[in-house]
Order: structure tokens, then C-alpha cells, then sequence
């Protein structure tokens, strides 16, 4: 797993070998933004199992759209079992 490197300002964490450019394209123009994200479960099944909300911040590429964000601990549990967890926004 490649090093992790703090950037200030409109930046992210994001791995210190490709520090500013998008995973994508290459691109050096990205973003850091907040976000409010509700995740389905996919299929019908997916109907009877929680909405799971997030509220990352997102690091968009400003020029293909490619974004990166990272689920909370509770919440990619919800994600992984389908069950409520007790503090997880779900």
C-alpha cells in the first residue's frame, strides 16, 4: 500500500506517489468538496435493506469527473452486512 501524505488547502489525502494528479486521467485540476450521498442496495432485494447515508468529503477531478471519497467505519459495515449498525447514519 503506498504512502499517505496530508495536502493542505482544496486537497485530500491521497497516495504521496500521485499527489495531485487523478487516478483517471492524469489531470491535476481536482477539487475537494463536501458531499451527501445516500447509498442503495442494488435489486429488489435492496428494498428492504437501509438507505445508508454519507457525508464525505468528495475530491473531484474538474476535468473528467472522476471522484474519490471514503465511507466511514459504521457506515461500510451497514454496506457490508445490510444491517442497521447502532450511530450509522442509516
Amino acid at each position: 500500500m503506498p504512502a499517505v501524505k496530508k495536502r493542505t488547502g482544496n486537497f485530500h489525502l491521497v497516495p504521496s506517489d500521485n499527489i495531485a494528479q487523478c487516478s483517471r486521467c492524469s489531470s491535476e485540476c481536482r477539487k475537494e468538496f463536501g458531499g451527501e450521498l445516500a447509498i442503495h442496495f442494488t435489486g429488489l432485494a435492496g428494498l428492504n435493506k437501509p438507505i445508508v447515508w454519507v457525508f464525505p468529503k468528495l475530491l473531484i477531478c474538474l476535468n473528467c469527473g472522476f471522484t474519490e471519497f471514503i465511507v466511514p467505519e459504521r457506515e461500510l459495515q451497514v454496506l457490508e452486512t445490510g444491517i442497521p449498525e447502532e450511530g450509522a447514519a442509516a
